[in-house]
């Protein structure tokens, strides 16, 4: 069962949780929570639920585009009632980038602060995006938009810019490291490197949902991530 997405009642829980994840470690990241399926759910667990379901099915190797006729029967419930939560299904995508943002950038963050040598950030942002993705498959599909196809463009925009972001904070640190190692261009050092790092998140997240979930995020990660930063 997929990891709750209680963004209040229990985004605390999941962000000690991933808060080992900094370390380059692929076990790092324990993502997963169980959860209690009650029969009467409390205010705005119905929507926690759909959230989850919806996960779960995205983990479906080779599953199709979902309806929401196939998300009611999954849960038992009417299409009606997913609309008295969300009032579309992009809405319901949209809790899905949401969560992945919240727990992506608050461990980046964690990462910014605590960690001082600049290309050690950079190394453990990669690592931290793809421990996520490797503990939640279903995102995956998100993140590389292989679930948006056919959805509202918007989605894709939204995902689009969540690594423009970590193309961002990758290459501030690689600038800072690149200027410390007394580089005459770390700003153009930065760019590539950062492109590179970027290209190689989504490189192996493609493969890793287009492998039906086979081939990890993590295979062979430190040493590839050395050649990079090499």
């Amino acid at each position: 069962m997929f990891t709750p997405f209680g963004f209040c009642l229990h985004s605390t829980l999941l962000m000690n949780d991933l808060a080992t994840a900094a370390s380059p470690s692929p076990q790092a990241a324990g993502l997963r929570v169980e959860s209690v399926v009650r029969k009467r759910p409390k205010p705005g667990e119905r929507r926690v639920q759909i959230l989850e379901a919806l996960a779960g099915m995205l983990e479906q190797p080779g599953a199709e585009r979902i309806t929401t006729s196939a998300l009611a029967a999954r849960l038992d419930v009417s299409e009606a009632a997913l609309y008295r939560h969300f009032a579309s299904k992009a809405q319901m995508f949209e809790g899905l980038i949401e969560f992945i943002e919240q727990t992506v950038f608050t461990l980046v963050n964690q990462i910014a602060e605590r960690e001082t040598d600049h290309l050690l950030r950079a190394r453990k942002l990669v690592v931290i995006v793809l421990q996520f993705a490797e503990k939640n498959p279903g995102m995956t599909r998100v993140m590389v938009g292989d679930a948006l196809i056919l959805e509202n463009t918007r989605l894709q925009e939204r995902m689009n810019q969540f690594f423009d972001k970590l193309e961002s904070g990758l290459k501030q640190s690689l600038r800072d490291a690149a200027a410390h190692d007394g580089s005459s261009t770390p700003t153009v050092d930065a760019q590539v490197r950062a492109a590179v790092l970027v290209a190689f998140m989504v490189g192996r997240l493609q493969r890793f949902a287009r492998s039906g979930f086979k081939r990890l995020p993590s295979e062979h990660l430190d040493a590839s991530l050395t050649v990079i930063l090499r």
